[in-house]
């Protein structure tokens, strides 16, 4: 799972990211710096959302830390106050102990039953493994 660069993390906890704004973040990750209309620009390709809901997104980002708003000239400059990578770590942590009680060995299990491996991704995992191991 590639979940970005890896940034320093500046003492904050990584905020709770709804699924919508995820989308709105990824585009920010991938600007670095943008404004709205560049971000609404970017998720009309991916997403079937009027403008304003984009706004709406990008202001609850705001609220909640994972993205910084300035001013520059008539536009609003956003960029990302969290890294992916750290967000990233912060979901699957989550969703494991939400979902399989903070264990690996079920989700890895329920997952591995029910999904349909290349013998390539079977051996990224073995390798994955071994080196968790070391």
């Amino acid at each position: 799972m590639n979940c970005g660069p890896q940034l320093k993390s500046q003492g904050k906890s990584s905020p709770r990211i709804s699924d919508a704004e995820w989308t709105v973040m990824k585009v920010v990750w991938r600007l670095r710096s943008a404004t709205a209309r560049q971000v609404v620009e970017a998720l009309e390709r991916e997403a079937d959302w009027k403008p304003k809901t984009i706004h709406t997104l990008l202001r609850r980002l705001v609220k909640k830390g994972a993205v910084t708003s300035g001013k520059v000239g008539r536009e609003y400059i956003f960029k990302p106050a969290v890294g992916e990578h750290e967000c990233c770590l912060a979901a699957s942590r989550s969703f494991l102990d939400r979902v399989f009680d903070g264990k690996i060995a079920p989700f890895l299990a329920n997952f591995l039953d029910n999904e349909k491996l290349s013998g390539r991704q079977i051996e990224e995992l073995k390798k994955l493994l071994e080196e968790k191991e070391k």
